[in-house]
């Protein structure tokens, strides 16, 4: 039976948050129901929405702690050279996507309503996510414009998450993959090698 509301509004947003992120990383996002997050959490559904508009706001919510974890664990790599750096940086973004799946897999395959914006605050998040390797790319190409390198630093890591999708579908075999680790580290050494010429031209 739901009980009467003994918790501010921010703590009882958390506790929705952790409720939901539970069944999310237990039973993946087809599980996801505000009626079970609610008997998760002994609250009524309509308190539910007084801290989040609707379900794809605290969707949104979710996928922005998993964003926020990624980058996390993207800050406590540190190597000698930018290039090694880029190498460890994917990963440790393949490791999270391995031991978090249903996370990771939601938070890129969620897609906004047509008529919805990315709200700034989110928008930051994903921007934080990419810091890191733009901060490597800024120590290969100092003199290029920060436009030139937050461009690539993204092109090469669209590259990275395509090939961790491939990995965690079990479609990695079909596209010729047989050592995934292998692969990422050839696809960073290649387009850096390449990307350092063309900077250079």
């Amino acid at each position: 039976m739901a009980r009467r509301s003994e918790h501010s509004l921010e703590e009882l947003k958390a506790m929705v948050l952790d409720a939901a992120e539970k069944i999310v990383i237990e039973e993946g996002f087809s599980a996801l129901k505000v009626r079970k997050i609610a008997l998760e959490i002994g609250y009524t559904v309509g308190s539910i929405y007084m801290v989040f508009a609707n379900m794809a706001d605290l969707i949104m919510h979710i996928n922005a702690r998993t964003l926020d974890a990624i980058a996390e664990q993207l800050e406590h790599v540190h190597e000698r050279s930018p290039e090694q750096s880029i190498e460890t940086l994917a990963m440790t973004y393949l490791s999270y996507a391995s031991q978090n799946v249903n996370r990771w897999r939601k938070t890129f395959e969620y897609r906004l309503l047509e008529d919805d914006e990315i709200p700034d605050w989110y928008q930051e998040k994903v921007d934080n996510v990419f810091t890191q390797v733009e901060a490597r790319f800024a120590e290969l190409a100092p003199e290029l414009s920060e436009y030139h390198r937050k461009r690539a630093a993204r092109a090469l890591w669209c590259g990275v998450h395509g090939i961790c999708v491939l990995y965690l579908t079990g479609k990695q075999e079909k596209a010729g993959i047989k050592d995934i680790e292998e692969m990422i580290v050839l696809l960073i050494r290649n387009f850096i090698r390449g990307w350092v010429v063309s900077s250079d031209k």
